[in-house]
């Protein structure tokens, strides 16, 4: 296996691999959307579950009120997330405008960035005076220089529409996973929320596992990580319920 890897790995850095790889367009990909909306639905719904079974309501009651969260806030999620990349795209334009009227206004002290943002990075002498001038002599690569080595601004940003309907579909998909055993003729209150407990706990493994295996990394430590994280907040809601629901009827 390891062999294989490596010579597709020399394959892939050879110049024309290189200059093919650089030439295709720049793509978001859409896993860290899909994370987010997929666990963060996960723990709306589940919580939901939790608390209502917590405070001893009526399972309908959490069924309705998961459904009705779960469309509320996955839409709510997707608008912020798209409001989110907007803005950044906004900034990124504005920042644009600025250093665009700044290399007018003055460009000696534009080139004098240039050419301590290079120092700074270890050349000198000739060789800086160089990348200054080759810079400089291009405007839209000097406009892009500044917006990435003096701001910060990334080159590329996701698509907002898309990114926002990928959380969107992720929160909605797997928040639906909790939800099913009370939509099946289970009349057993305790089965029911021990069938949505290990639905949900099978979605966060399965969610933090296709991340790991996405990133190359250990997909058994990501996959039981997420499932810790999501579990313990439909914990803390099914205690909180469980301790509200004490209080109030002690009362």
């Amino acid at each position: 296996m390891i062999a294989p890897a490596r010579s597709r790995l020399h394959a892939e850095h050879q110049p024309d691999a290189i200059r093919s790889r650089l030439q295709q367009p720049h793509r978001h990909g859409d896993l860290p959307n899909a994370v987010l909306g997929g666990i963060d639905g996960c723990v709306t719904t589940f919580a939901v579950v939790s608390g209502t079974i917590g405070a001893g309501f009526d399972p309908m009651v959490g069924l309705v009120l998961g459904i009705a969260n779960l469309v509320a806030d996955g839409f709510s999620m997707a608008v912020s997330n798209y409001q989110a990349i907007t803005a950044q795209r906004e900034q990124r334009e504005r920042a644009r405008q600025i250093e665009a009227s700044h290399i007018a206004e003055v460009p000696d002290g534009e080139r004098e960035e240039i050419r301590q943002i290079f120092r700074s990075k270890g050349f000198d002498e000739e060789t800086l005076e160089r990348i200054v001038s080759t810079i400089t002599a291009d405007r839209e690569l000097w406009l892009e220089t500044m917006l990435n080595e003096e701001l910060g601004q990334p080159k590329h940003l996701p698509n907002p529409l898309r990114a926002s309907s990928v959380t969107f579909l992720a929160f909605v998909a797997v928040g639906l996973v909790p939800l099913v055993p009370f939509l099946l003729p289970i009349t057993n209150t305790g089965l029911r929320f021990a069938a949505s407990a290990g639905l949900a706990g099978m979605m966060f493994f399965v969610i933090g596992w296709l991340k790991g295996r996405v990133l190359e990394q250990a997909a058994w430590r990501a996959g039981l990580q997420t499932l810790v994280t999501g579990g313990s907040a439909a914990l803390l809601a099914y205690v909180a319920g469980d301790v509200l629901q004490r209080l109030l009827t002690a009362n």
